[in-house]
């Protein structure tokens, strides 16, 4: 009876590990599979927020490897649109696009259709985004909605509309999320809520695209502030001048001091230039074998973040506890 349990039970693990080899095979093999681009002769390339940042630099990168550039810009007459007009291979047409704006959306798509070169439209960069920090406490349901609307529901837009186009050429989907996304940190409560957001979205697109043999990548940047604009620039007065009187006496001036010269000195801290971020978001647009996420950050940090999700929440909670900041927000809370 016992060698018939253990033989049942070795029969059950070998089918499982099986199972499993035959999953990893399968996934390894669409990833293999595909094509990778070395230059973009003949495919077109759409890049959201390219005012500035990221997609500014992405899409001058673009430009020189031959791809048909279409930059959305939400100020096509301000000066990074018409830099890049200026400065470009010929090959950068700038749209007006705000990726909270059904209208305009639509209105890219008209353009993207009447001007795609022989080959297609290859891939969309969703990396129109904002940024803004607060503590939930003093934050308002406006503050997260005007956030999910561009970080989160303005890709899902873009998504939507230029999906078909990506389908036709078998070509990718790559969306710029952030730490935040898995990170939880003091005073970035919003923010983290729209981009782990968008990662769910595009990992559910992902899983349903590879039948058509789309790829989509997720960019996970780090603190990246200084060479982008996408800080939103306030002052303490700014902060304490939009509590009511009850949150004023919760969060009183000092401690509303102390929290912004805090989170102005971490955003100092960051990277100065955004080549490691343009250069995951070239490779996910040209390479053979995209990654699914490319997470951007220092060595230790990143080794700190790849760990970060699979640890206890209970240790997760302690680690800000570390932090000399945390210390001085309990002592400071209430005080007169």
């Amino acid at each position: 009876m016992n060698a018939v349990f253990l033989i049942g039970q070795v029969t059950g693990v070998a089918s499982v590990c099986c199972i499993l080899l035959f999953a990893v095979a399968r996934l390894l093999s669409r990833r293999r599979g595909g094509d990778g681009v070395q230059d973009g002769d003949g495919r077109a390339v759409l890049i959201t927020g390219c005012d500035s940042g990221f997609g500014h630099q992405l899409a001058r990168r673009l430009d020189r490897q031959g791809f048909v550039v279409f930059a959305g810009c939400l100020c096509p007459e301000g000066p990074g649109a018409r830099s890049l007009v200026r400065e470009s291979c010929g090959n950068v047409t700038v749209l007006k696009l705000d990726v909270t704006s059904d209208a305009e959306v639509q209105q890219a798509k008209r353009v993207v259709q009447e001007n795609l070169p022989e080959k297609g439209l290859w891939a969309v960069v969703n990396n129109a985004g904002i940024t803004d920090w607060a503590e939930i406490g003093w934050s308002s349901i406006g503050d997260f909605q005007n956030m999910a609307d561009v970080n989160l529901f303005g890709p899902i837009r873009t998504s939507f509309a230029f999906l078909p186009l990506i389908r036709a050429s078998k070509g990718r989907m790559v969306y710029t999320s952030s730490i935040f996304a898995f990170f939880n940190c003091l005073n970035m409560g919003a923010y983290s809520v729209s981009k782990r957001g968008l990662e769910a979205f595009a990992d559910c697109l992902r899983v349903e695209m590879a039948s058509f043999g789309v790829k989509v990548s997720i960019i996970q940047p780090g603190n990246f502030g200084q060479a982008t604009n996408i800080l939103k620039a306030k002052t303490s007065v700014d902060i304490w001048e939009k509590l009511d009187e009850e949150r004023k006496r919760l969060f009183n001036r000092q401690y509303v001091d102390v929290a912004n010269e805090y989170f102005t000195a971490t955003c100092k801290s960051g990277f100065k230039s955004a080549d490691m971020v343009v250069d995951a978001m070239v490779h996910a647009v040209t390479s053979a074998r995209p990654k699914y996420r490319y997470l951007l950050a220092s060595a230790a940090d990143t080794f700190f973040f790849q760990l970060f999700p699979f640890l206890p929440t209970v240790f997760t909670d302690a680690v800000f506890s570390f932090s000399s900041m945390y210390a001085k927000r309990e002592e400071m809370l209430y005080a007169k």
